[in-house]
């Protein structure tokens, strides 16, 4: 019963406890014995407190004995990334500056999944301050991929979609600059959302205006990622960026006609080099939604300016770290001292460029979605590589000019600001996961949801799970 427990969707965990055939508690210790069991092979879940969330699981149990329910993810267990402040939990940021650090309040999307009645286990694994999309750092080392122990899982929500692959929590939170909740989805075999910014809010940023990092969900499945998001989503004061919609718009059912429904579907976004496996996936699953009803055609937008304008502000949003680099130097990986030094280096007319390139990048994706309601492609350039090599440095014998050049087919799409999701499209020869980038027009997050629904439930490789936990 544990093994089924651990892989029952986290809709069907809440009902069950609700309806009172599965104790909160039953549910958690099924949770805490897959970590005890699988975590030590793959290094996913980095900092616990199993006390702190049985008391947790106790007080939802009692709960449901007087007739209430905590709310829509009642009993549910999840994992916070790293990088997201919990209130008593320590928190480090990948980093050994901050090692002991102990925040006082919890993020607001902690806080909103435990208003909604989740029950937290503990903190996920990434890279340090998130920089790269290889899960690895000084504090707490590696995260392996399930499906191959000697393959990195991605990053940098690495430890969450490992965790969420081998049933070690029903729910995970990340974040994404420039991939970091699709790259390890793809990589892991489960499902990443990144949504539109503002649509789940951030509190207390330092740069809260900033409009390229997201937080969002992650899943084993479509329907509980809107499950999700229908908790994490919604206004904040606190933001000034936050979108007015609530969360509740996530709720509806999922399930649409997709006949006659414009597809554009493009293997290497006019031009990156791509493996040639992914190449065949991204084709397959053109295949799919034409089975769906769709009207599928190869097209994609000018991505010209694209990578300029992403690593502009990229090395704008590092440069807030200038404190770090020049008390901490020592303590910092390289790529991460390279980012801010790239963000302190450039020019305001350097970012009043890259603003006008993204400006204009947008215009012309506005002007792309006229003529279709979404767009596809890889969601990696690559399958999973080795976890003894720290950034890919060349595809299909095409040079990579800096650590995240291999992460373009994910940060093109993060430039835009259009929402997107990674979700399981099939397997390499060698049984390595690989996943299809859905993307929707502006703020369209359900619409999204509403296509990878339907392709989930023709294709079902997310039922696919990791040798180690079956």
């Amino acid at each position: 019963m544990t093994d089924d427990i651990c892989f029952y969707d986290a809709t069907e965990l809440a009902d069950l406890i609700r309806s009172k055939k599965l104790s909160a508690r039953e549910v958690l210790e099924s949770h805490l014995a897959r970590i005890d069991s699988v975590n030590p092979q793959v290094n996913a879940i980095v900092t616990m407190d199993a006390e702190q969330a049985l008391t947790e699981a106790d007080r939802a149990d009692q709960s449901i004995m007087k007739g209430n329910s905590l709310g829509l993810l009642h009993g549910v267990p999840v994992a916070h990334k790293d990088l997201i402040d919990t209130a008593g939990m320590r928190t480090t940021y990948g980093s050994p500056i901050f090692v002991n650090h102990v925040p006082d309040k919890d993020a607001l999307i902690v806080q909103r999944l435990k208003e909604a009645g989740a029950i937290s286990i503990g903190k996920t694994n990434t890279p340090e301050f998130g920089a790269g999309s290889q899960t690895f750092n000084q504090v707490f080392g590696r995260t392996l991929n399930p499906y191959d122990l000697t393959k990195t899982c991605g990053g940098s929500s690495g430890g969450a979609a490992v965790a969420l692959a081998t049933g070690m929590v029903a729910l995970a939170d990340g974040s994404d600059l420039g991939g970091s909740l699709r790259n390890p989805a793809n990589f892991c075999n489960v499902v990443g959302l990144r949504p539109a910014v503002g649509r789940v809010p951030v509190r207390g940023s330092s740069s809260a205006w900033q409009n390229l990092s997201v937080q969002g969900p992650m899943a084993r499945t479509v329907s509980d990622i809107a499950l999700m998001l229908s908790v994490i989503a919604g206004p904040d004061i606190s933001s000034p960026v936050a979108l007015e919609s609530p969360g509740s718009i996530f709720s509806e059912p999922l399930d649409r006609s997709f006949s006659g429904t414009r597809v554009a579907w493009s293997e290497d976004l006019g031009g990156l080099p791509i493996d040639q496996e992914i190449r065949q996936v991204v084709r397959s699953g053109a295949s799919i939604l034409s089975d769906l009803g769709c009207e599928v055609i190869e097209d994609a937008p000018d991505f010209t300016g694209a990578d300029e304008a992403f690593m502009a502000w990229r090395g704008w949003s590092f440069g807030f770290k200038e404190d770090l680099l020049r008390d901490s130097r020592d303590q910092l990986k390289d790529t991460v001292v390279w980012n801010i030094e790239q963000g302190l280096s450039q020019s305001g007319r350097d970012l009043s460029k890259a603003s006008e390139l993204r400006s204009a990048l947008y215009a012309r994706v506005i002007a792309f979605f006229d003529r279709y309601e979404y767009f596809i492609c890889p969601v990696s350039q690559v399958t999973p590589f080795s976890v003894e090599t720290e950034w890919v440095s060349e595809i299909e014998g095409v040079e990579m000019e800096t650590y995240m050049s291999w992460a373009k087919v994910c940060y093109f799409i993060s430039a835009t600001g259009l929402p997107a999701i990674s979700v399981p499209a099939g397997f390499s020869e060698a049984g390595l996961p690989i996943g299809l980038q859905i993307i929707g027009k502006p703020r369209n997050e359900f619409e999204v949801l509403q296509l990878a629904y339907a392709f989930e439930g023709l294709t079902s490789y997310n039922k696919n799970h990791p040798d180690i936990v079956v």
